[in-house]
């Protein structure tokens, strides 16, 4: 990409993007050399960006509460399998209730789940009521899709449970699992078609704090076949895929790689991303989350952002996503983030 020379200008005044029903709030526009979507969408062509993207700022993060799935787990109650989710606000998340069951056993998948048609929601009308004149065309959309492989099955049963199938029941998994991926498939096919994806994010937590929940051996025998098929899906229909993937996973990542996944959204408390950065950040792009604490003063988030640009974020292979615990200055750190990393990349 061409260098432009910063210029304070940038960060005048100039408007405020819409807020975007779901997880995006109104947030300040900047008066960039190149739009956001084409300084985001650098990255993934394996270009140096002009400034380390934001996806507070340079994203259409869409949610739609007509998906089931995204409305239990933003406000509780069912999701697209029937598993009833209980939302705490203390925590602003939400779990699966305590003793809900809707599988009894992996290999009764074909006997007890009832699969949702995705053909019988009306996605154009949703696009069209509540997300056509919102979403900014300047900026990259990103279609979030929660509860992955090893999460819906776990949700639909229990972690020790499914702990046992990935060993006791691989066969039984992996047609639950070719099913599960056909499902995912047309969902993915909807969010192009109707909400105009550039980027899918794909959650699937593969960890704990201290090591993956399950080996790398068994992530590839099992789970890589099936995400290989979702990526190969995204990326016929001209999007690229983002992994979310929380816990210590140092050791799957060069089979995320494998897998075909274009970016990986992981836990910078469970992983030492420096020395992942610098041993895949070739071929693995790394989105981190800058979380500002509400009591933080200002030297405090301007040495977290300095911190994260000049390790993980030095690389220009590095999407930050910045979360201020404090709204009313939500303005003020994104500009923090845009104008240091302009700056530094500007070098």
């Amino acid at each position: 990409m061409i260098k432009y020379p910063f210029d304070e200008k940038e960060i005048r005044d100039i408007g405020m993007y819409d807020a975007i029903p779901g997880p995006s709030g109104p947030v300040r526009k900047f008066d960039t050399p190149v739009t956001p979507k084409e300084n985001l969408m650098s990255i993934y062509r394996g270009e140096k960006p002009l400034w380390a993207p934001n996806l507070t700022v340079d994203c259409n993060m869409v949610q739609p509460d007509i998906m089931l799935d995204a409305y239990a787990r933003n406000h509780g109650g069912f999701d697209f399998f029937g598993i009833e989710w209980e939302f705490e606000p203390l925590t602003n998340a939400a779990m699966v209730k305590p003793g809900t069951r809707r599988l009894s056993d992996i290999t009764k998948w074909e006997e007890e789940i009832i699969w949702p048609d995705l053909k019988a929601i009306d996605w154009e009308k949703d696009y069209k009521d509540n997300f056509e004149s919102v979403l900014d065309s300047d900026r990259a959309t990103m279609f979030m899709i929660l509860n992955g492989l090893f999460e819906r099955t776990a949700d639909l049963t229990s972690f020790a449970d499914t702990f046992c199938y990935l060993l006791e029941e691989p066969e039984a998994l992996t047609d639950f699992y070719n099913k599960l991926v056909d499902w995912h498939i047309e969902l993915i096919t909807i969010a192009k078609k109707y909400y105009h994806a550039d980027i899918i994010t794909f959650h699937d937590d593969m960890g704990t704090q201290i090591d993956s929940f399950m080996s790398p051996n068994t992530f590839k025998e099992i789970m890589m076949p099936q995400y290989k098929k979702i990526t190969a899906a995204v990326h016929e229909l001209g999007m690229v895929i983002n992994y979310h993937s929380c816990g210590s996973v140092g050791n799957l990542i060069p089979y995320y790689i494998e897998c075909g996944f274009d970016s990986w959204e992981g836990q910078d408390s469970a992983n030492n991303k420096n020395e992942l950065m610098e041993k895949y950040g070739d071929q693995l792009i790394q989105t981190a989350m800058l979380l500002f604490p509400e009591e933080a003063n200002d030297e405090q988030i301007d040495e977290m952002i300095e911190n994260a640009l000049n390790t993980v974020g030095r690389t220009g292979r590095f999407i930050g996503w910045t979360i201020d615990m404090k709204p009313e200055r939500v303005n003020q750190t994104v500009t923090k983030f845009y104008e240091k990393s302009r700056k530094l990349y500007n070098q």
